[in-house]
């Protein structure tokens, strides 16, 4: 396929407020990713992905995670996060393969007792400048509940956007899986926080992760094997994590909505130090 391809990870509303913040400051100092020929997003990702391919700017991008007035509502999760560990722990023991993991976490995401899914969808429409399919090839993952496996929307899946979006960003046992034609999906995370390998075929790649090479879900497969996958496919690949300022800065809970203003200033500030080279 050739042409460049960016990777948007998963990270909670305090991703995506890194996640935009850093985009908007390497852009700013002539490093603009988000003309990329393809654009996969997981998760937060997915929600990054779609607002930065919705015609508005970086800096209004920025000034819509950073300026606490113009913010959208979110609902506050609370987690144990040593119960949500325990959770998930208890749900995949036995798996014996990667898609009886997500099978696993799926039934419990259908099990777990969360807010209203149109509150939530509400939640997700609210955060999206438009609801339509950019022109550009724009691809949102998420993981069928029941069955484990991954689903991969674009334009031409018929699914609308919003859709799309909410089921990639869909954290199992904190918010409810997304119905979509009968179905219910789960975030797109539960395979893998960032699913660069579906960048495949692209001859630079830069992948954003903002939970960092330790992802705390159990991944299909690690991301750095991904990325010497990538390589070995002859791609060229950058990949950009949370620096130490953005690490303090997206904190211990990154579904905190508080986290978003601290998060994108770090991660504009970041940006705008960054070289990126690829190898």
């Amino acid at each position: 396929m050739g042409g460049q391809a960016l990777v948007l990870g998963g990270g909670g509303v305090a991703g995506i407020a890194w996640t935009t913040g850093l985009l908007a400051g390497l852009a700013g100092h002539g490093q603009d990713l988000t003309g990329a020929d393809l654009i996969v997003g997981t998760s937060a990702g997915a929600a990054v992905a779609a607002q930065v391919t919705s015609g508005l700017p970086l800096d209004e991008l920025f000034a819509r995670q950073a300026d606490p007035a113009r913010q959208t509502p979110e609902i506050p999760a609370e987690i144990d996060f040593e119960k949500f560990a325990a959770d998930f722990g208890g749900a995949v023991a036995g798996a014996s393969d990667p898609a009886e993991v997500r099978r696993a976490v799926g039934k419990l995401a259908l099990a777990a007792e969360t807010v209203p899914e149109v509150d939530r969808r509400a939640v997700l429409a609210a955060r999206l400048p438009v609801h339509d399919w950019p022109e550009r090839r724009l691809v949102i993952v998420a993981v069928d509940a029941e069955t484990g496996e991954p689903r991969r929307f674009d334009r031409a899946s018929g699914v609308s956007l919003v859709d799309a979006v909410a089921a990639s960003c869909a954290v199992p046992g904190v918010w409810p899986p997304v119905t979509i034609d009968g179905r219910r999906y789960v975030d797109g995370g539960v395979r893998s926080a960032e699913n660069a390998d579906y960048a495949t075929g692209f001859t630079r790649v830069t992948v954003v992760s903002p939970l960092g090479v330790d992802a705390p879900l159990p991944m299909e497969k690690p991301l750095p094997a991904v990325l010497d996958d990538l390589r070995a496919a002859g791609a060229e690949v950058a990949l950009i994590t949370p620096d130490e300022a953005s690490q303090a800065a997206i904190g211990q809970n990154p579904l905190d909505p508080s986290t978003r203003t601290p998060a994108a200033e770090a991660g504009r500030a970041q940006g705008a130090a960054l070289t990126l080279t690829w190898a």
